[in-house]
């Protein structure tokens, strides 16, 4: 009776210990609420947002002095999560370029635009010419990030570029292919080294990159910049950008058969986060690309001195 007694003591005490260990492992894996501008306890609203149709607002800023001889503005917008854009747990490529299509609309920006995409922003720029060719003035890539996993990539640059990363960094992308609800614990965990992009690790910057640095990381906007939270901005751009894709950039078709508009890519040969072989390849597949690679650069290239004007003239084809 005692050992009867005793054993089922330890079969409830083995029942604590399995549910601790699932309710730890659920918290862990679990990321938390992100801080909604606006909402209770959340960051304020400073910026001028536009409501889209599906409830959510995005931010968004116009800079029309910035380029007067050349009679036009640039608007910058926050992607969703990100600053004071509402998080979207559904995003992709696709419904971040629709989301531009609609800001574009009720700033009315007129029927056709251009857009202009850095690193990450490359994924929303390549779903531009995916999914709103129709209101494309012109296009223009600038060190554009890449999916090993997009399906025309040839083997040999597949496995040139995962050599070239580092075992956690493949692990990395690995989790936000195969395994995106982990991403949260596998970028906050202790145990393993995470992603070098977002630990910026020091191996990833060229000479030229730690000269721009300092304009590129801005102390005036880091904080606000995640200010929502890690996984609805930086995570949740990771699972979109190196996760399963609905459209493989490579197999894209000019979206101007007609010379109407231009696609530009721009890339530094010493780019150390985005291999330059890469572009190399994209240009080969895609001929109508015009493409710009610029030797000694890195990929904080389009903060130096005097290229914000190179790019912008060249997609507007304007001589110097």
């Amino acid at each position: 009776m005692v050992q009867g007694v005793s054993t089922q003591k330890s079969a409830r005490n083995a029942s604590v210990v399995v549910v601790g260990c699932l309710a730890w492992a659920y918290q862990a894996i679990r990321p938390p609420p992100p801080k909604i501008c606006g909402s209770p306890g959340g960051p304020p609203i400073s910026a001028p947002r536009i409501k889209l149709r599906d409830g959510r607002h995005l931010a968004y800023k116009e800079h029309g002095d910035l380029f007067e001889s050349l009679r036009i503005s640039i608007v910058s917008f926050d992607r969703p999560g990100y600053g004071e854009s509402d998080p979207h747990s559904e995003r992709t490529p696709k419904s971040t370029a629709l989301d531009i299509e609609e800001l574009a609309d009720q700033l009315n920006l007129g029927p056709k635009f251009y857009v202009i995409g850095f690193s990450m922003g490359g994924q929303i720029t390549w779903a531009c010419l995916k999914y709103i060719p129709h209101r494309l003035a012109g296009v223009t890539l600038l060190s554009p990030a890449f999916n090993f996993r997009w399906t025309s990539l040839p083997a040999n640059i597949s496995k040139a570029m995962s050599e070239r990363a580092s075992i956690w960094d493949v692990l990395s992308g690995s989790v936000s292919y195969y395994v995106p609800w982990l991403t949260y614990w596998w970028q906050t965990q202790k145990i393993f080294p995470t992603s070098s992009v977002i630990a910026h690790s020091d191996h990833l910057f060229s000479t030229q990159d730690k000269e721009l640095a300092h304009k590129f990381e801005r102390d005036d906007y880091r904080a606000p910049v995640r200010q929502q939270g890690e996984f609805e901005s930086i995570h949740r751009d990771m699972i979109v950008g190196f996760g399963k894709w609905e459209f493989d950039p490579m197999e894209l078709t000019n979206p101007f058969p007609n010379n109407e508009g231009t696609v530009h890519l721009w890339q530094g040969d010493d780019d150390r986060l985005v291999p330059v072989e890469l572009q190399r390849y994209t240009v080969e597949r895609l001929p109508w690309i015009h493409y710009h690679e610029i030797p000694g650069a890195g990929h904080l290239f389009p903060f130096a001195p005097g290229m914000s004007d190179a790019i912008i003239k060249a997609q507007l084809s304007v001589e110097n």
